[in-house]
C-alpha cells in the first residue's frame, strides 16, 4: 500500500465523520454544532432551495429551524460518493433519508468540504429533495 492510499483513506474517514457530525447534530437539534462544521465563508442551499451566504447566516437560519423540527423524525445519512479534486477539496455525494410518521424523505445533498489545518469543513453545500428514489 502507497502513502496516497492510506492518506486517501485517512482523508476519506474524516470526510465520513463530517457527514456523522451532520446527522447527529440534526438528530440531536444541536443548531450550534451543526454551524460548527462550516467554513466562515460558505454557501448553502436548503432542500427547499432558500440561499444562505455565509456561516452568520447558516447559524441564523439553522436556529431558527432546527429546534423542534426533529420531533418524531429522524435522518440518517450516507456517503455515497467521494470525489477528491484536489488533495484539500472534495465533493461528497450523500444520501439523506428522514424516517417520518408518514414515511420516507429522500435528499441527495451534495457537500464540497475543504480542509483547513486537519479539519474538514463544509464550503458550499447543496440539498436536494428526490421524488423517485430507483
Amino acid at each position: 500500500m502507497s502513502t496516497t492510499d492510506a492518506d486517501s483513506r485517512t482523508e476519506l474517514e474524516a470526510i465520513k465523520q463530517v457527514v456523522a457530525r451532520v446527522e447527529h447534530s440534526q438528530n440531536n437539534e444541536l443548531p450550534a454544532d451543526f454551524v460548527a462544521l462550516f467554513r466562515a465563508d460558505a454557501v448553502w442551499t436548503t432542500g427547499h432551495g432558500k440561499r444562505l451566504f455565509g456561516r452568520d447566516a447558516i447559524a441564523t437560519f439553522t436556529h431558527q429551524v432546527l429546534p423542534g423540527a426533529m420531533q418524531n423524525t429522524k435522518v440518517t445519512f450516507e456517503v455515497e460518493h467521494v470525489l477528491f479534486i484536489r488533495p484539500d477539496v472534495a465533493a461528497v455525494k450523500v444520501r439523506q433519508v428522514y424516517e417520518t410518521p408518514d414515511g420516507q424523505d429522500v435528499g441527495t445533498p451534495l457537500f464540497v468540504m475543504a480542509k483547513e489545518g486537519d479539519q474538514w469543513l463544509l464550503t458550499a453545500c447543496q440539498n436536494t429533495t428526490v421524488f423517485n428514489d430507483e
